[in-house]
């Protein structure tokens, strides 16, 4: 693949035509090689503060960003539709598919960064992209509603959540083992849920680019992670 290295930074807000008038932010550093796709989970949006710290976090290590929302306002108010993860993976792989062929995208290789039942979607979208998808992120997310599709993923995966988070952590425990990729479950100690522990946010997005960087460079991540690996997650370095 020949990579254009963009030598001007961007940053706007993109019409998606996927879905009933859906907009996503792109910020593109110069220099970047890949852009991770942002998957929200239910009751969050593009504007969630988490997710964009954590791509903020990401830009300044020179992956782009795409945060976009996978339903509507009106199609949120049906919970069914939140939980539809073919849904979900749908939008996601088809909005990638666009992205990518934008003028402001050219040459990025995409990777996910999925939170909650989006996490889901982004494995999804994974298995249904193959080889292009170049690796996952999960933050505190339901890998398990991915179901089979888990044993289709090849994009390396590393699924992070809190250690206090007890059912979650259950259930990523139980998607590490179906996944047949190269993976790995890290657990930030006593966060819960969203992270909102000191410091936890930002071990989430340490953990988070180490990943995406090493494998968009093409090595694998540090440590022992060609096989189903659990760890904590180490204190935040920057």
């Amino acid at each position: 693949m020949t990579v254009v290295r963009s030598r001007t930074p961007f940053a706007g807000e993109l019409e998606v035509p996927v879905g009933p008038g859906l907009v996503g932010d792109l910020a593109r550093p110069p220099g970047a090689v890949g852009v991770a796709v942002f998957a929200h989970g239910s009751g969050s949006s593009r504007l969630s503060p988490r997710n964009r710290f954590v791509a903020s976090e990401l830009v300044d290590r020179g992956i782009a960003t795409f945060l976009f929302d996978l339903l509507s306002p009106r199609e949120e108010a049906d919970r069914a539709n939140v939980f539809d993860v073919g849904l979900l993976g749908d939008r996601l792989v088809a909005a990638t598919s666009w992205l990518l062929r934008r003028p402001e995208a050219a040459g990025l290789r995409p990777c996910f960064f999925g939170a909650s039942t989006g996490a889901a979607a982004a494995l999804v979208a994974a298995a249904r992209l193959g080889p292009d998808a170049c690796a996952v992120v999960s933050r505190g997310g339901r890998p398990d509603l991915a179901g089979a599709c888990l044993g289709r993923v090849r994009a390396p995966t590393l699924l992070i959540v809190g250690g206090a988070d007890d059912v979650v952590l259950e259930l990523n425990r139980q998607a590490l083992r179906a996944l047949r990729c190269e993976r790995r479950l890290a657990i930030v100690p006593g966060a819960t849920h969203l992270f909102p522990e000191p410091g936890a946010l930002e071990r989430v997005a340490m953990l988070a680019g180490d990943w995406l960087e090493s494998h968009l460079a093409g090595r694998a991540a540090p440590g022992d992670t060609t096989v189903a690996a659990e760890a904590d997650a180490p204190p935040a370095s920057r």
